[in-house]
């Protein structure tokens, strides 16, 4: 039974699936959209999101965390230069998927994921 257990597997382990995560959020604040998947763009949202609140924050206790996710010194750099003044009044709701279809080799439902 998985009672009170959250969040997607996608048909990997953990360690695996962490890292999958941190390139689709780095990748994310490098290009500012992404295209993938939809269930792949819902789990990584989440953690776009909290590290932009962390690049609001701006402290240095918050950009470690951060680096500690993302360990490239040049997107968390600009997570807390660009991203973290953009969004500083800005009380939630970073991301935002939009539906653009079937992938054509397995009918995949994919989105592009992109920051607000």
């Amino acid at each position: 039974m998985r009672h009170r257990v959250s969040g997607r597997t996608l048909g990997r382990k953990t360690a695996p699936r962490m890292l999958m995560y941190r390139n689709l959020t780095r990748d994310l604040f490098l290009r500012e959209a992404i295209v993938t998947t939809e269930a792949k763009a819902k789990e990584t949202r989440s953690f776009a999101e909290r590290m932009v609140t962390l690049g609001k924050d701006g402290g240095l206790s918050a950009r470690r965390r951060a680096l500690k996710f993302i360990p490239d010194k040049d997107v968390v750099d600009k997570l807390f230069r660009v991203y973290g003044e953009r969004y500083q009044n800005r009380p939630g709701g970073f991301t935002r998927i939009t539906k653009i279809g079937p992938r054509h080799g397995d009918a995949a439902p994919m989105v592009r994921l992109e920051l607000v």
